[in-house]
């Protein structure tokens, strides 16, 4: 006891301290202080839906020149936003170009070592496009050739050393940073075009990250280059842009758009090459999913890795994690079930541990004495914490706003922060010129399979649906009271899961649920932000198991997409899903097996992607060494899809078996497992009863407790969602 209380007090006197000592602003000196106003720029229509709407043809005389700057304005994605932070320096190119004297963007100064002369202000981030030229040490770097260096590497090859040389060119289009790159021979050291080492096929590099738009983007030419190193050593040619990474924005057209048109300088400069295979992580494998679902002409195959179907899908979910962290730690103060840590996966159906240590288990007594609460330290850890600390609040409140110190208090009081507002161009503004969220609970019955199960009581079915609430009207929120003083990656989060922001039970019936604009949910479906299975093109779905580190990629995910694809299109596939302990990586046999199946699709254009699909190309999990622990079409047979549960056990397939799939606290909420219903449709409560919905639990005890609290209704998954267009 002694112990503990002597930890709680420290950490009371760090939390003075760090009142009392504010952090330094490290980029201060490049800060955003005024907002500048976009100009009108083309809209694609989105309706039915954007996959049948013809793209615009190119206004841009491709390829930029040497010296020049690409395109500023998108083609077909709506006008600029701002504010924009530009990010060359952070990328190793430099400042950006001045485009104004207005004092809008970044200060451009005469001399970034010693930043005391502004010359201008760039607003758009743009610069010259460039050549770059390195190659790879003795151990294993790369390092940037200078053209003083030309001579001394001429004298190397004459000596008939062995010498790996890379190009690489860097610009800017649609604002953000794009990166062509290949191997090369020392004879075509300072070409832009020569490629005698191209193989003819091009990789196009997607990355992941969670973002909300503001930004240009880091990207480094060295780091493009070493990620797909063994490709390009291969002869592949590697494409990318900031743009098509998620950190900075999951405008789905904008990255399509983007990524069109860096495709477009490649094509210009090297022609058409004979397929190109997408690869990326997480946002960087579902931006694979949406651009070949809306798009022709960009991709011809996808190699997604540790990804998701799309980000708003994502969202019902996580966006219930901080509303479960906030129940368990302040509102279910009498329930000690809750810390014990495996119980929580019956109402968030994600992977929960005892025992498994939390980075920021120190913020929790702290919280909770603020609260007025007797402090305690949690025992274990939950992919609710683990995976989405902090995302809930950075993805959905329009006043969090960046930690870092972009952009000057007086710009971040004119911006609302939200993910939802980087999308604002498709779901529209409510009354108060707020973003429409897509997010909605009203009806949801948290917990109901573990009700059904019988592993929680119906007082405690109750509880939780009386309390867990959700969260506030954006007009209503308030940025989270955090502080930073050992930097961006220790912030010391006061006002803990979003606490401040989720609403609280009103007149002893209930704490309000939230309903969502059905035009945002509809306009989502429409312009293509919802991954609803259309896509034809060759996909091999790789990733590691990651469910015992809790990880936020979960496995879920893949079978999430694939049972989207099996309801559009009858089949699934075109799709094969590939699972490997972390010690293993299975890409490089994927890149090969994905290269024989385009190669013959290629050679027989009248095959569609099954027809071509490799015989021996099939699902498959994989041991950490790399042997198939089992392949074949019933493998993943599980839960998912109704096979390896219950009665059906005996089915479940021998890759199930060695890696366990989770739900989430939708699908514990008896949701389904595609994870595609934003808002439900609802049946009276009594209605629900006449139903079966409750199986055999006596609801007698509770019934006026359960009327209150669902006197809108509750969820009919049965019917799907009610925001999803009945033309798709």
């Amino acid at each position: 006891m002694q112990k503990k209380k002597f930890i709680f007090v420290t950490l009371t006197l760090i939390a003075v301290l760090i009142w009392l000592y504010p952090s330094e602003h490290p980029y201060q000196y490049r800060q955003v202080k005024r907002l500048a106003t976009a100009e009108e720029n083309y809209l694609l229509p989105i309706s039915p839906h954007i996959s049948q709407v013809s793209r615009p043809e190119e206004t841009f005389y491709f390829p930029i020149k040497l010296g020049d700057v690409g395109p500023s304005n998108s083609l077909y994605s709506g006008p600029k936003q701002y504010p924009f932070y530009c990010m060359t320096i952070d990328s190793h190119i430099g400042q950006p170009l001045v485009d104004n004297q207005e004092g809008f963007g970044v200060p451009v100064y005469e001399n970034i070592t010693l930043p005391t002369t502004i010359v201008g202000y760039s607003k758009d981030c743009l610069f010259k496009s460039h050549l770059q030229f390195y190659y790879l040490n003795n151990d294993e770097k790369l390092v940037k050739i200078s053209t003083e260096q030309f001579s001394q590497l001429s004298s190397l090859r004459d000596a008939q050393l062995p010498l790996q040389l890379f190009r690489a060119e860097q610009g800017s289009i649609n604002r953000f940073i794009y990166t062509i790159a290949m191997a090369i021979t020392p004879e075509e050291l300072g070409s832009r075009t020569m490629s005698s080492l191209w193989n003819k096929k091009l990789i196009y590099q997607f990355h992941g990250g969670s973002g909300i738009g503001f930004r240009q983007g880091r990207q480094k030419a060295t780091r493009t280059i070493s990620r797909r190193l063994a490709e390009i050593q291969k002869g592949y040619a590697i494409i990318s842009s900031s743009g098509n990474r998620t950190s900075y924005t999951y405008n789905m057209l904008l990255a399509e758009d983007t990524a069109r048109r860096v495709k477009l300088q490649f094509t210009s400069l090297f022609g058409e090459p004979l397929y190109t295979v997408g690869i990326g992580g997480s946002g960087g494998g579902l931006a694979q999913y949406l651009i070949g679902q809306n798009s022709r002409g960009i991709l011809d195959g996808l190699i997604p890795q540790y990804s998701y179907p799309d980000m708003l899908s994502q969202t019902i979910y996580t966006l219930d994690c901080d509303l479960f962290n906030n129940y368990f730690t302040f509102r279910a103060k009498d329930n000690s079930r809750w810390q014990q840590w495996d119980q929580r996966q019956l109402l968030e159906g994600m992977n929960s541990l005892q025992d498994f240590p939390q980075k920021i288990a120190f913020l929790q007594p702290v919280a909770q004495f603020m609260a007025g609460m007797v402090p305690s330290f949690p025992q274990g850890n939950s992919e609710c914490i683990n995976g989405y600390f902090g995302l809930s609040t950075f993805i959905h409140n329009p006043r969090q706003g960046f930690l870092r110190h972009f952009y000057s208090e007086d710009v971040v009081e004119q911006t609302n922060w939200n993910y939802w507002e980087d999308m604002s161009w498709l779901f529209g503004r409510d009354k108060h010129g707020l973003a429409e969220s897509t997010w909605d609970n009203e009806g949801v019955q948290y917990g109901l399979h573990a009700l059904k199960q019988k592993k929680i009581t119906l007082a405690e079915f109750v509880h939780i649906n009386k309390n867990i609430g959700s969260w506030k009207a954006q007009h209503q929120m308030r940025a989270e009271t955090i502080v930073t003083p050992f930097g961006r990656k220790m912030p010391f989060w006061i006002s803990l899961w979003g606490s401040d922001n989720i609403t609280q039970v009103i007149d002893n019936e209930l704490a309000p649920r939230r309903s969502a604009s059905l035009n945002a949910i509809e306009a989502a479906y429409r312009g293509g932000q919802v991954f609803i299975g259309k896509l034809d093109l060759p996909i091999i779905d790789v990733r590691h198991y990651l469910e015992e580190k809790l990880d936020m990629h979960h496995m879920s995910a893949s079978f999430s997409t694939r049972l989207r694809l099996q309801q559009a299109n009858g089949h699934h596939d075109n799709q094969v899903i590939w699972v490997a302990k972390r010690n293993f990586d299975p890409t490089n046999q994927a890149f090969d097996l994905m290269d024989l199946w385009l190669l013959k699709r290629k050679e027989f254009p009248e095959l569609d992607a099954v027809q071509s699909k490799p015989a021996q190309l099939q699902d498959t999990c994989f041991d950490d060494k790399g042997s198939v622990l089992a392949q074949g079409r019933d493998v993943w047979h599980g839960n998912w899809n109704n096979l390896g549960y219950g009665e059906k056990a005996s089915k479940r397939g021998i890759c199930a078996e060695h890696y366990a799939i989770f739900s989430n606290s939708r699908i514990q909420a008896e949701g389904p497992w595609q994870g595609s219903v934003f808002k439900c449709y609802k049946i009276p409560f009594e209605q629900a009863i006449q139903q079966g919905m409750y199986a055999d639990i006596d609801l007698a005890g509770q019934l006026p407790s359960l009327r209150a609290i669902f006197s809108q209704g509750v969820c009919d998954y049965s019917q799907g969602d009610a925001g999803r267009p009945s033309d798709l």
